[in-house]
């Protein structure tokens, strides 16, 4: 019985993924024409579309602080592909690495993490329609190469923390450079292909914040159901791995 039993939630397990790659298909397809297919924007002007970013940049100072007392004492910080195996052309195939410090996934809290950085959270409860938050931590010379993010239904933040003075890496999103700044942000349409350049001495971090895309009352309904679907098959999937990997690490200090 035990053995029938774990089979079906098997089966159930993969047709719901099946279900689920589905969906984000079809979503896609109308968020993309809702945004304005091929014409739509690269970068986004942050007043105008998410002024409630704002509050992030106010808050750099803490920001900053609260990572980098975090990051040199017991946050533990996987590679990104390490998280999630799907991000492993863009993390693990080109030299050195690429770590991930998360907050928020798909709306799924890190509570350890949230933990550490108190005052980055309460920044961050201010932004509406907030999907994930993390910070993205670049070994020196780690480039990321050529992608597409994989769901139009939101719009990517960055906002510079510890970025090195000398030869400052940068991103090309579609035919937009940027090269980051510390205490600037810049928000963008993931879904467009983008890269990172960086031939820089020194590690670069960012704070990423992904919102919900700003679409009219229908598409915004359908984009915060399928955020709550996503924070069940990812987001947990993902801070549960997080958590094993910090239980691995305290049973090795």
């Amino acid at each position: 019985m035990a053995a029938f039993s774990g089979k079906l939630k098997k089966h159930l397990m993969q047709y719901s993924a099946v279900l689920f790659v589905h969906l984000l298909g079809r979503l896609n397809q109308w968020f993309c024409k809702t945004a304005g297919g091929a014409a739509r924007p690269v970068v986004f002007d942050i007043d105008e579309a998410v002024p409630e970013l704002r509050e992030i940049e106010r808050a750099f100072a803490d920001i900053r602080s609260e990572f980098l007392a975090a990051s040199e004492q017991v946050a533990v910080m996987p590679t990104y592909h390490e998280l999630d195996p799907l991000q492993h052309y863009i993390s693990a195939t080109t030299p050195h690495d690429w770590r991930m410090f998360y907050l928020v996934a798909m709306g799924e809290e890190a509570e350890e993490n949230a933990a550490l950085c108190p005052r980055t959270v309460a920044a961050l409860r201010k932004v509406p329609n907030l999907f994930q938050a993390s910070f993205s931590i670049l070994d020196p010379g780690k480039s990321i190469p050529a992608h597409e993010g994989p769901y139009y239904g939101y719009l990517r933040y960055h906002l510079g923390i510890e970025v090195p003075a000398d030869n400052p890496p940068g991103i090309r999103i579609r035919d937009h450079l940027y090269t980051w700044k510390e205490r600037d942000g810049i928000l963008f349409d993931d879904s467009w292909n983008h890269e990172v350049i960086n031939n820089s001495a020194d590690r670069r971090v960012v704070l990423i914040v992904d919102v919900l895309r700003p679409m009219p009352a229908m598409q915004h309904a359908a984009n915060r159901f399928f955020a709550y679907l996503a924070r069940f098959f990812y987001g947990r999937m993902l801070l549960r791995r997080l958590e094993q990997r910090a239980a691995a690490a305290t049973t090795a200090r």
